[in-house]
């Protein structure tokens, strides 16, 4: 497996996931993002060598069919309110992964409703989450909240 460097919209947002290689420049993601948006696990993405000789993410060349949301927590994510989100998440069959100790990236396959887990955080009083991919302008079309 291979690094692929993603870039976030915020300066400092960056972050490297591992991918393995498919062909050429083409790299298959085996982490879900943190602060990249448009990209999800699995997604094929196209990267090329930077200055540094890490790879850097140009462009999404296939869908995984996966989809990613972002969640912090206010409270430590082994917290027992954080379990019961945690617990619900898995119910849903979606998987996850946590950046210590309050945030994760959640990853939503593409057989379970996104709607339905969205309708399940949004309805949990207090809690932050965005989308990912497909992105808040994707999903709305543009429309503000």
């Amino acid at each position: 497996m291979v690094k692929v460097r993603l870039r976030g919209p915020h300066a400092g947002d960056v972050e490297t996931l591992w991918a393995t290689p498919v062909d050429g420049d083409h790299y298959r993601l085996e982490n879900s993002p943190f602060f990249a948006y448009g990209v999800s696990w699995e997604d094929v993405v196209e990267a090329h060598p930077g200055d540094d000789n890490v790879l850097e993410f140009t462009r999404r060349v296939e869908r995984s069919g996966n989809r990613t949301l972002r969640v912090i927590f206010d409270y430590p994510s082994d917290d027992p309110r954080a379990e019961g989100i945690l617990r619900r998440l898995r119910e849903f069959r979606c998987s996850y992964e946590g950046m210590k100790p309050r945030m994760i990236t959640i990853n939503v396959p593409s057989w379970v409703d996104l709607d339905e887990v969205t309708d399940f955080l949004s309805g949990r009083s207090g809690l932050q989450w965005e989308y990912g991919d497909p992105t808040y302008e994707e999903v709305t079309g543009g429309r503000s909240a």
